[in-house]
């Protein structure tokens, strides 16, 4: 509106000039125009008749009827010529210009610059500028929806039972408060929510108002701080009076620990600004005015940073802990996705969850979304089975590299290294079975082994933890066995890394070493959720050596273990590398059929290449040769 109307002015300003400009008309073609000289020659060779004087400019006819034009110089003795001439002279009356019209005119462009500023700065006060508006610094940038707005429900979150149970009754509180208050209780006046990325939480707070059907404020922690010192404490200030006007209502901050940390850390300090911040909603939250109805749900994946009274009962009351979903959960979460996209009846989504472990809700949101895709390259409607595991390969294990040309030698060091990892890993306790087996390229990998958990564990045995150990080396053994010591590649780099930083782990974490005891040597740092490392206790030399000599001692036995393993099943290995070869993919049933000494057959997506044909080998490497050195990803072998 007010966009029109500065727009409305400047075009009657531009008008006004222009009419001004045109205004009294050229009353003679200006053809016609003559300078004054030949004027004055013509009035005195009796050559006009009459003229017309209109200001500075005569218009004049001759006697021979021709109209004529010119402009005077302001010369005094023109008059006496006219008459001396017999001119008839007649003039037009001097115009009085109106005090407020040249008022305009004079003003106009001040008017203009004024209409201008005045345009801004209302704009800027209405929130038309956005939220870095000069006058809008003051005020909360939450996203408000309305009562009834959210259509999320509790039925859209699946995979954390517990968390919704624990939040449950703030939903109860918010329809009706009056059996909680009847007996003196209180609801909390704020609920923390802690855990991974993507695990849910900020849906589930959107569930939790579309569940109460009341006003839903959401705003980020990072939105409260600003350069300027005190504008964060007016936003928190600003966020809470509207709510007030809104109660009962949600208030949902993403993100807290950009705002709550600890006061009085990091470098100098503190920071002035943040600070603040934090003592303002410290003193929404539980001050001197009551916030009855407003009830603050915040997000965080580092609950240790905050600040000690940000968590104290009577602020954040209770902290709902929002883990990644176990086997049953993932399940669910999708079939709450796959309700999205027309899936074949076939898809069994328990399978697909059993072999997506530590899979977030995000990343199966991400999955079927994959799957969808994969779908609609195929030109397809209907989304397969085949089209979710290709995305469950994408994701854990990198997208296929079908453009990187491998020489044959290559490709067969690829395969008996890939075939070691799984020949080792079926053959040792309580290990998980082999899903598949590649040595397509994949993202940085030239190969993978990918293992199918059969149901979520949450704590190893050293038993298991000493098969994974000669799994590992199952790559680096079965290259060293079939081509040669001297033709070990650094394909296993990564098994190295991983093995050394397992064994490491067990002597000096977890106390599963009988030389070193059940000690400790390492302090934790930081929240687990996003797997911060930890420091190293200070120690003797003594020990030091100990634990390096016993760290050593469980790779040795479990390398020998899996050198013995390799050699006794030789045959196996062949196979298993002559069908890598032949078909780069196998599945479990391939695998199955391998170890008890069966032909393998096909894969149902099977189709030989021309490439692929016996006496035509692939073109030599074009990619440097320590890309091997990630040949196995890290979740996968």
């Amino acid at each position: 509106m007010h966009a029109k109307m500065l727009i409305g002015v400047i075009a009657f300003g531009i008008a006004l000039i222009i009419f001004a400009n045109i205004s009294g008309g050229n009353k003679v073609d200006p053809r016609f125009s003559i300078t004054y000289s030949e004027f004055l020659n013509k009035v005195n060779d009796r050559e006009v008749s009459k003229v017309f004087i209109d200001g500075k400019t005569i218009y004049g006819m001759g006697h021979d009827n021709k109209p004529f034009k010119t402009d005077s110089p302001d010369d005094p003795g023109m008059m006496a010529d006219l008459i001396n001439n017999n001119v008839e002279i007649s003039a037009s009356p001097q115009e009085k210009t109106s005090f407020m019209s040249s008022v305009f005119v004079s003003w106009l462009p001040f008017i203009i610059l004024i209409g201008v500023w005045v345009y801004f700065m209302r704009r800027n006060q209405s929130g038309g500028g956005g939220a870095s508006g000069a006058f809008k610094f003051g005020k909360a940038k939450a996203k408000t929806f309305e009562a009834g707005q959210v259509k999320i429900k509790f039925s859209d979150v699946a995979g954390v039972e517990e968390a919704k149970e624990e939040v449950g009754e703030i939903v109860d509180f918010l329809k009706d408060s009056s059996h909680f208050t009847r007996v003196g209780g209180r609801i909390p006046r704020g609920i923390l929510m802690v855990g991974s990325p993507g695990t849910g939480k900020t849906l589930l707070a959107k569930a939790i108002a579309g569940e109460a059907e009341v006003p839903f404020f959401s705003i980020s922690g990072s939105d409260f701080v600003e350069m300027f010192v005190g504008v964060g404490a007016s936003r928190v200030r600003d966020l809470f009076v509207e709510a007030k006007k809104q109660a009962p209502c949600i208030v949902f901050i993403d993100e807290i620990d950009a705002v709550g940390r600890k006061r009085g850390s990091g470098v100098g300090g503190g920071n002035d600004e943040r600070e603040q911040t934090l003592n303002q909603l410290l003193v929404e939250m539980d001050g001197f005015e009551g916030n009855e109805g407003i009830v603050v749900i915040a997000a965080t994946n580092r609950p240790d940073v905050l600040d000690n009274a940000l968590l104290r009962p009577g602020r954040f009351d209770r902290q709902v802990t929002v883990p990644l979903p176990d086997i049953r959960g993932r399940e669910q979460i999708l079939k709450v996705h796959m309700r999205k996209v027309p899936c074949d009846e076939d898809i069994n989504p328990g399978i697909i969850a059993r072999g997506t472990p530590g899979f977030s809700g995000a990343d199966l949101a991400n999955l079927v979304n994959e799957a969808a895709l994969f779908a609609a390259r195929a030109r397809r409607g209907i989304v397969l089975n085949n089209d979710f595991e290709k995305a469950k390969d994408k994701i854990m294990m990198g997208a296929e590299r079908r453009s990187m040309v491998m020489s044959e030698q290559e490709k067969e060091i690829t395969a008996y290294h890939e075939a070691g990892h799984a020949i080792v890993g079926l053959s040792v306790p309580e290990h998980d079975p082999v899903h598949k087996v590649s040595i397509i390229p994949r993202g940085r990998a030239l190969g993978v082994t990918m293992y199918l958990p059969e149901e979520d564990r949450l704590s190893y045995s050293k038993r298991r933890l000493e098969s994974l150990l000669s799994s590992l080396f199952g790559g680096r053994l079965a290259e060293e066995i079939i081509f040669g010591e001297d033709s070990v590649t650094t394909g296993a780099s990564n098994d190295i890394q991983r093995s050394t930083e397992l064994a490491t782990n067990m002597v000096k974490k977890w106390g599963l070493s009988s030389k070193v005891g059940p000690l400790t040597f390492t302090e934790e740092e930081g929240s687990g959720f996003l797997g911060q490392g930890h420091s190293e206790k200070p120690v003797s030399s003594s020990t030091a050596e100990m634990i390096d000599a016993e760290i050593k001692s469980i790779i040795d036995r479990n390398y020998n273990r899996s050198k013995d393993i390799l050699n006794s099943k030789i045959d196996i290995l062949h196979a298993m590398a002559k069908a890598l070869i032949e078909y780069e993919t196998i599945d479990r049933l391939q695998v199955e059929q391998i170890m008890r000494g069966e032909k393998p057959t096909p894969p149902s997506d099977y189709t030989p290449r021309d490439d692929d044909k016996p006496g035509k080998p692939n073109a030599p490497v074009t990619e440097p040769a320590d890309i091997k050195s990630d040949t196995d990803n890290p979740q996968t072998v």
